[in-house]
């Protein structure tokens, strides 16, 4: 590797990381705003807990992070390149497109080789670990389960929003109870309650006083025409079984969260015993790693051509220009995992078109500018 390809590599090497870091860090603090904060203001995890759970994190971010940062960092370095005339002096040299990309496109290879270490490997193991390391940290203190102004929604079968908490009083508490859809058969609210653990059973209880509630039809929950009335109950008790309520958290282990050979057993298991719909889940988990994987290639391909044209002056342009990019490939991602509940339409073969359509847009995009 020459000189000039070792510069233009490092260039994109650093601001792709400096890019990578920045996703990953926002990523981060929106995980700890939304599942960690609320215990760690209750006491409910140690703070040397809350930064190892932190640290778990980077894997899961990392697999979402890394597509972001390598269009952002190549936009970014080409666009300044361009900028400063550097590319056009290149290509004044007799150097073609092609040849000043190659340093480019090889870290594109391998930044998708390991994105796919990192969606296959270490990313199920982190957020396995994550979750099972909060539920611990939740669970040697039964009576802080309870989060004021948070929606607890680990019991089966019911949602409980608390407004205060003071140990082990509760007021104005809100509960949903669910059918095996989700879907809420019965809503209510109770002026005050108490939640204690029973040593004994080893059972969270919780007790609701003064409760209003509204019961809904039983075929139809969601026919608000057919509500079945309101009735006030002076106290409704709550009883979970505290192991039961954590291997139940693990027996809802998402496919996503599997690592390849993890994800190979439960393939053979669900074409043995399994129905289409979770055959279709797990072959849609799998091709979702590997697409998104492909789509830092993809990404880092179609860069090129739009970091050199796009924004010759302006640097803010090539951030705009990513962001549009990477809402455009999620929201396609998105509307493709809408399709999960109709097989006949190979939702798990269309998860492929995104990265694929980003991939030969930008060699499109890269043959017109070489001819240019």
């Amino acid at each position: 590797m020459n000189l000039l390809h070792r510069h233009i590599l490092w260039s994109v090497l650093a601001t792709c990381l400096a890019a990578v870091g920045l996703f990953a860090a926002v990523l981060i603090l929106g995980n700890v705003l939304k599942d960690m904060m609320a215990y760690l203001l209750a006491g409910q995890i140690e703070p040397l807990t809350f930064l190892y759970l932190m640290a778990l994190l980077v894997p899961y971010v990392a697999a979402y992070a890394l597509p972001m940062g390598m269009l952002a960092g190549v936009l970014l370095v080409l666009g300044r390149m361009s900028a400063q005339n550097e590319i056009t002096a290149m290509r004044a040299s007799g150097l073609s497109l092609f040849y000043v990309a190659r340093p480019v496109v090889l870290l594109g290879l391998l930044a998708t080789m390991v994105a796919l270490l990192i969606n296959f490997e270490f990313m199920p193991r982190a957020r396995t670990a994550y979750k099972a390391i909060l539920a611990d940290a939740v669970q040697t203190n039964p009576l802080s389960f309870i989060v004021p102004n948070t929606f607890v929604r680990e019991f089966p079968g019911v949602v409980i929003y608390v407004e205060e908490k003071e140990g082990a009083v509760l007021r104005d508490i809100w509960f949903w109870r669910l059918d095996d859809e989700n879907r809420v058969q019965e809503s209510g609210r109770a002026k005050s309650g108490e939640v204690r653990f029973d040593q004994v059973t080893a059972a969270l209880e919780v007790t609701l006083r003064d409760v209003m509630a509204e019961a809904r039809n039983d075929v139809d929950p969601e026919d608000f025409s057919r509500v079945r009335g309101t009735s006030m109950v002076g106290e409704v008790p709550l009883v979970f079984a505290v192991d039961d309520l954590f291997n139940q958290k693990q027996r809802r282990t998402k496919f996503a969260w599997m690592t390849f050979n993890q994800l190979m057993v439960e393939r053979h298991r669900m074409e043995v015993a399994g129905t289409p719909e979770d055959r279709l889940k797990v072959k849609m988990a799998v091709v979702e790693k590997a697409s998104t994987a492909l789509a830092v290639l993809a990404f880092a391909v179609i860069a090129v051509p739009l970091g050199i044209r796009v924004s010759r002056q302006e640097t803010s342009a090539n951030l705009a220009v990513a962001l549009i990019l990477v809402m455009t490939y999620y929201f396609m991602t998105v509307i493709v995992t809408w399709l999960e509940k109709q097989p006949a339409l190979r939702p798990d073969l269309l998860l492929w078109l995104p990265s694929l359509l980003f991939l030969f847009l930008g060699i499109y995009l890269f043959r017109r500018v070489e001819r240019a």
